[in-house]
């Protein structure tokens, strides 16, 4: 892949294998960066390579720790901006606070809306991002967002794996336009699982709108967090008649007691995305398999560098 000399690719610390490979397919080095913290713990940022006149983009997952992810790619942002570049393209692979997109009760924020301000102030002039938990928080921004999708990545995936009778399935209703892009480009049907949640993290399935019997059913879904959802719906499916679940998520939050659900779950395996730095465990869980996103978002740095339409990312 070709780019100009004026390209500058740099990486926080919340994810640096992700951004080295993205880097590598670039053929840039990462831009050098000095990030540590002060004794009082405030942290302490100084770009060291010269970012003035430069196509600056700066790659940070917003995941655990979330608030100190952040705030590390608030200052680098703000230590960019201040040092003259051509322009600064934020790359968050994982977009924290996405769940909270709404008021979901009286007197709740309304975060990811918050942290879209602090981005566009820390100063910003693009946003190029992988699978948002809902496609509205782009008008949260005032400025371009390239929202990228992982459907390409499990695609390929899948197509290897040569299921027998598969069947998609939505978690929940409001991943159902996830599923049913996934299944109409695997020419497949789509099932729902209509579940109530009752509080954060849990949820009591209710019962399947569709038909799973005798047949692969493959759950796709953006996030994975504590896994209780997860592993209950592919309980639930087996119940129903499904042959194997599998299951698809692009951000392995993977929190609490999820590793140990996912080993001890009726699930074949679960797909996730290297979007967040997994820890040693997941990376150790034999019923987990990591799928790169870096080159479809090196391809989306390129098209934006370039500028070329970025829609044939999309299938």
């Amino acid at each position: 892949m070709n780019t100009q000399n004026h390209i500058l690719v740099f990486s926080g610390n919340a994810n640096k294998p992700l951004a080295g490979q993205i880097a590598q397919k670039l053929n840039v080095e990462l831009g050098l960066s000095l990030i540590s913290k002060f004794s009082d713990g405030e942290t302490r940022i100084e770009i060291q390579s010269s970012v003035r006149g430069k196509d600056v983009f700066l790659i940070q997952s917003t995941c655990a720790p979330a608030n100190e992810n952040i705030m590390e790619l608030l200052i680098m942002l703000d230590a960019m901006k201040r040092a003259s570049p051509y322009r600064i393209t934020a790359v968050i692979p994982y977009y924290g606070y996405s769940r909270q997109e709404r008021k979901s009760a009286p007197r709740t924020p309304i975060t990811a809306k918050l942290i879209a301000d602090l981005l566009s102030t820390a100063g910003i002039d693009r946003l190029l991002t992988l699978e948002l938990h809902t496609g509205a928080i782009q008008g949260f921004f005032d400025i371009p967002v390239d929202h990228l999708y992982s459907k390409p990545v499990f695609f390929e995936n899948f197509k290897k794996m040569n299921f027998t009778n598969p069947v998609i399935v939505s978690p929940d209703a409001g991943g159902t336009e996830r599923a049913r892009a996934m299944a109409k480009l695997m020419g497949c049907g789509l099932v729902i699982i209509d579940k109530r949640r009752e509080k954060p993290n849990e949820s009591e399935v209710m019962h399947i709108v569709g038909e799973v019997e005798n047949k692969t059913a493959i759950i796709i879904d953006d996030i994975v967090d504590t896994a209780g959802s997860l592993t209950t719906a592919a309980k639930t499916l087996k119940a129903h008649g499904a042959l194997k679940v599998y299951a698809a998520a692009t951000h392995g939050v993977l929190s609490g007691p999820a590793i140990e659900r996912i080993q001890n779950s009726c699930m074949e395996k679960l797909f996730i995305t290297d979007t967040i730095s997994l820890s040693h465990a997941a990376l150790s869980c034999e019923k987990i398999k990591v799928l790169s996103v870096a080159d479809i978002l090196a391809k989306g740095i390129h098209c934006i560098h370039n500028n070329e339409s970025i829609s044939r990312l999309f299938i």
